[in-house]
């Protein structure tokens, strides 16, 4: 009985985090997040700070200003824009909670970290300006250009477990997932395996870096203690395939959003980036991995 509790009170609590996370630019009123997960509101703050280990408006509040950060730091939107978006009324109420957050103002986070366009230089060139924008170095490996597509992708229902950390921690959490899956029989050869990746761990701090591990699952299946359901909506994604370990998954993500999409006239929308996972990584060497790569889109 004890058991059962626990798990249908994760179940409940995956339910809200979803919830928050694909309606961050709405109000999220307490009394409508506790009615979704069931819990009175009086109760509902103690059990959210204790499962997810931080306030419910402090969580709230670092989702929206890591989106803000992510946009100040792919995008050329006025920091004003992102201020209003981050749901703060004034620039100079979102500079403070911004250098609160990142020890950084809004503008000098941009300038240090902004991702700009790779300059078209000969194969193998290291491009390194004298002086200009922070001085940045670019290291272009040359060979050919990224293949690269923009498509639209459809629905996708799934069953998904969270993990909570570094994204080279993940391997526990798809054990997890496979595990409830296996006795279940929803586990096949034509069994779609993604990844939703929610953070950057160039903003998020690794012990709250969110990511979901995924199966694409039909109507019938229904969320269980730990392994919750979730719609990722359809869209349009920018999409590579990365060819080997996961572990050099960044240095993809890093020319297709630096070099690839800015040429495209495309922006990355804030929701989570997808990994569909074409290979098992049990039985196949990390060189041979295969991983299509999904950047959402504007």
């Amino acid at each position: 009985m004890k058991l059962q509790t626990e798990q249908t009170y994760k179940e409940r609590m995956l339910r809200v985090l979803v919830h928050i996370q694909q309606h961050l630019d709405d109000a999220l009123e307490l009394n409508d997040l506790a009615g979704l997960a069931h819990f009175s509101p009086y109760h509902f703050h103690r059990v959210f700070q204790g499962m997810v280990g931080e306030t419910l408006m402090a969580h709230v509040r670092r989702l929206r200003l890591e989106r803000a950060a992510l946009r100040l730091k792919h995008t050329d939107q006025p920091v004003t824009r992102i201020a209003f978006e981050a749901g703060y009324e004034t620039h100079e109420a979102f500079t403070r909670a911004f250098r609160a957050m990142f020890a950084e103002s809004p503008s000098q986070f941009r300038e240090l970290h902004q991702v700009l366009p790779l300059p078209d230089v000969p194969s193998g060139v290291h491009y390194q300006p004298a002086g200009g924008l922070d001085d940045f170095t670019l290291h272009y490996t040359g060979g050919p250009a990224m293949e690269a597509s923009i498509k639209k992708l459809e629905a996708l229902r799934v069953a998904f477990v969270r993990h909570v950390g570094p994204y080279h921690e993940v391997g526990a959490t798809w054990g997890q997932l496979c595990g409830w899956a296996g006795p279940r029989r929803l586990l096949g050869r034509d069994t779609v395996f993604l990844g939703l990746c929610h953070d950057d761990p160039q903003v998020t701090p690794p012990d709250k870096i969110r990511y979901d591990a995924c199966m694409v699952v039909g109507e019938k299946v229904q969320a269980e203690g730990a392994v919750g359901i979730q719609t990722i909506p359809s869209g349009d994604y920018a999409v590579t395939v990365h060819r080997g370990p996961y572990a050099r998954l960044h240095e993809t993500y890093a020319r297709l959003c630096g070099e690839w999409l800015p040429k495209q006239g495309r922006e990355m929308r804030g929701a989570p980036s997808l990994e569909f996972y074409k290979n098992d990584p049990n039985r196949t060497p990390p060189e041979e991995l295969i991983t299509e790569v999904c950047v959402p889109l504007e």
